[in-house]
């Protein structure tokens, strides 16, 4: 397991630069120029170049990546053009409000989706699975942003139960941080927990007809220990793949999410850097959440040895 954990790790190096490669090139050839924004619209061709040479976007492109990349080795991703402060600084003043909003939407969607996904498959064929069924096509067709909206509209703004924007720190409070991320959590939940009951209950239907669930009927044991024991500790495998792959829908979700609710996080930090072509700030929080979303597939892939004794690496 060690050994394993250790090749897994060495391996996020190439797949981390690939990445790199990537969100710089892709940078590199879009449309648009940072210097042009920053000297404004009066501004004349050399004044845009003079700003355009003392940010180095004169230079050639393997020159730039170069730079780049030896700056990223020294764990330094470069400094905001538009802010002038360094973009590990920015990351570090809007990485709580994301991590709570993630951490928050996890707990809650596990939670809800993975019971009523054994519901689902325990009573299926009744109106229980088709309405289960029903929602998880509702969560994975309404887009995120109207959701919150509605959200907002009939629980901030006309019950007023709870704050329609904005972010409270934890150090304020547990009660005060929740009800800040309550509407948001529910928002960017619903495709979250539509994915995750739709697995759970394909795999528990599977493993509902096999022998050994049979057995443990014939023996006494109870409906409760069947679903939750016997059966759920063998579909898990492909639950908590699922669990794993959705932090890419969490990911880009909270861009969305912190938009509407303007919560101050890095979804929000990654909007304003796009609309003024703020490079290194672009490239720093692309890379931070790849380098989390290889994180959790190898987390995923330790888990498996939990979950089923039968897996060794």
């Amino acid at each position: 397991m060690f050994v394993y954990t250790c090749r897994r790790i060495i391996a996020t190096v190439p797949v981390m630069a690939v990445v790199a490669l990537f969100v710089f090139s892709l940078l590199f050839i879009s449309p648009g120029d940072p210097a042009t924004v920053i000297a404004g619209d009066q501004a004349t061709p050399a004044e845009v170049e003079r700003i355009r040479m003392s940010l180095g976007l004169d230079r050639s492109f393997l020159v730039q990546f170069g730079d780049w990349l030896w700056r990223l080795a020294h764990l330094d991703l470069g400094v905001s053009i538009f802010t002038n402060l360094p973009v590990t600084t920015l990351i570090a003043q809007r990485i709580e409000p994301t991590l709570s909003l993630m951490f928050v939407t996890l707990i809650m969607a596990v939670t809800i989706a993975v019971p009523i996904g054994v519901v689902a498959a325990w009573k299926a064929g009744t109106w229980i699975d088709r309405a289960v069924m029903a929602f998880s096509v509702f969560g994975f067709s309404v887009p995120v942003f109207v959701i919150g909206y509605i959200l907002a509209y009939i629980f901030a703004l006309s019950l007023d139960w709870l704050p329609v924007q904005g972010y409270t720190p934890i150090s304020q409070g547990i009660i005060p941080w929740l009800r800040g991320l309550v509407l948001p959590a529910i928002a960017l939940s619903c495709v979250y927990i539509a994915l995750i009951a739709r697995i759970t209950r394909a795999t528990m239907l599977e493993v509902l007809q096999q022998d050994y669930i049979r057995t443990a009927r014939a023996k006494g044991v109870d409906q409760g220990g069947i679903l939750f024991i016997h059966a759920l500790k063998n579909a898990a495998v492909p639950i908590v793949t699922v669990i794993g792959i959705g932090v890419a829908l969490l990911i880009g979700g909270a861009v969305v999410t912190e938009s509407v609710f303007a919560i101050p996080g890095l979804g929000r930090l990654t909007v304003d850097a796009i609309l003024r072509r703020d490079y290194p700030v672009i490239q720093g929080v692309v890379l931070l959440f790849s380098f989390v979303y290889v994180l959790v597939n190898l987390a995923v892939d330790l888990v498996y040895t939990l979950v089923d004794p039968r897996i060794r690496y």
